[in-house]
């Protein structure tokens, strides 16, 4: 078997997240220009590959073949690799993942990943259609089956199947909105939701509120990534990418089986952290799927960090904050930063950094960390994507 090179994740950087005026083109401009900004030793002629996470461009912003228009407007030009990476949800992840393959193969030396989503358009109504295009549009879109009636059922099920309350998903929410008050870039970093206000919110698919729903957010993000003998020369604190899994079980709703066990997520866990050669107690702290407060419960039982119907006492016990069993979420999740489809994946990846790094708000900052762990759903929740890393000193 080939040996792969190490690579590490050197630095990163990320727009303001929320309603932006700017369109995908300039967020991707403020992106780069962020991240040449935070790694002040990397010359543009030095990357050789790009790899671009972008869900639905040509719906929201009349726009395909995206990679090189990013390579011209970033000031780059990419001579190995150019690619554009499409998962939904997990588009930005998997830009990460393909700049990771392609360098542990030997392909490419110094890799810019980006992720960027421009979702705010004149017309709501077109955005949301343009968001059931995720789904088997034929078969399942017919029945109203977006993303937030999913995850209702998702919820409704869990607390006929385990007795999860509205408490619980509050807390989720109330956590991750309290994180993202220390997180200028986050699309809610100026709003308080205690959980009494929570629960109060308008409701959008019973029993999930207004608060429980991540939002159509504009951003973009970008990170850096290099073979492993050239870490040292961008930064002290590499993040090293230590494991990998990925598993797609279904598509059409009617294969969905069990809503409540995300064996998909299990398995890419059990992967990653395989390759990693480490059990998930060893990981300080993770980023995950928050795209609605359900998600985060399903996803504390899929990980194995408490057992199945046990995730919203999990939450409850404050076991996902600081102080307890594992910080989860700590930039503010999708919840409290917006959930712009590409761009999310890759900020998760930049806070594994600046947490290594000791490079946020100490409000935030988990104490000593050596191993996080970022989790992407797309779809259904349909396909699952994670990445552990380490930290390098």
């Amino acid at each position: 078997m080939t040996q792969l090179r190490p690579v590490a994740l050197v630095g990163g950087a990320t727009t303001r997240f929320g309603v932006r005026a700017a369109t995908w083109s300039e967020l991707v401009q403020e992106a780069g220009r962020a991240l040449f900004e935070a790694i002040p030793e990397l010359r543009a002629d030095e990357v050789d590959s790009l790899f671009v996470g972008a869900a639905e461009p040509e719906r929201f912003a009349f726009q395909s073949h995206v990679a090189p228009l990013a390579a011209e407007l970033l000031g780059v030009a990419p001579r190995r690799i150019l690619q554009r990476t499409e998962l939904a949800c997990a588009s930005g992840q998997s830009a990460i993942r393909s700049a990771y393959a392609a360098i542990a193969a030997g392909l490419s030396d110094v890799a810019l990943a980006l992720g960027v989503e421009k979702m705010n358009i004149p017309s709501m109504a077109e955005a949301n259609t343009s968001m059931a295009c995720v789904m088997d549009r034929p078969w399942d879109g017919p029945h109203g089956a977006t993303a937030p009636p999913f995850f209702a059922m998702v919820a409704q099920r869990h607390m006929h199947e385990y007795g999860t309350t509205e408490e619980a998903l509050a807390a989720v929410s109330e956590k991750n909105h309290r994180f993202a008050n220390t997180n200028p870039e986050a699309q809610f970093h100026e709003k308080t939701f205690s959980r009494e206000k929570l629960l109060r919110l308008p409701m959008v698919a019973p029993p999930l509120r207004l608060g429980d729903c991540s939002s159509m957010t504009d951003g973009a993000a970008a990170v850096l990534l290099v073979a492993g003998e050239h870490a040292k020369r961008f930064t002290d604190t590499p993040a090293w990418i230590r494991g990998s899994g990925q598993h797609a079980s279904w598509h059409n709703l009617a294969n969905a089986g069990s809503l409540t066990a995300w064996d998909g997520m299990t398995l890419a866990a059990r992967e990653a952290l395989r390759q990693a050669g480490i059990g998930i107690d060893r990981i300080d702290f993770a980023e995950i799927h928050d795209c609605f407060t359900i998600s985060e419960i399903v996803e504390y039982e899929a990980l194995g960090l408490c057992p199945p119907g046990q995730g919203g006492r999990f939450m409850l016990d404050g076991q996902s904050s600081p102080g307890g069993k594992i910080v989860v979420n700590p930039r503010g999740g999708l919840l409290g930063c917006g959930h712009p489809l590409g761009a999310t994946g890759v900020a998760q990846a930049v806070e594994v950094h600046r947490q290594f790094a000791h490079a946020v708000p100490a409000s935030r900052q988990v104490p000593d960390p050596e191993w996080a762990l970022v989790h992407n759903l797309s779809g259904s929740a349909n396909v699952h994507s994670l990445m552990v890393y380490q930290r390098g000193g």
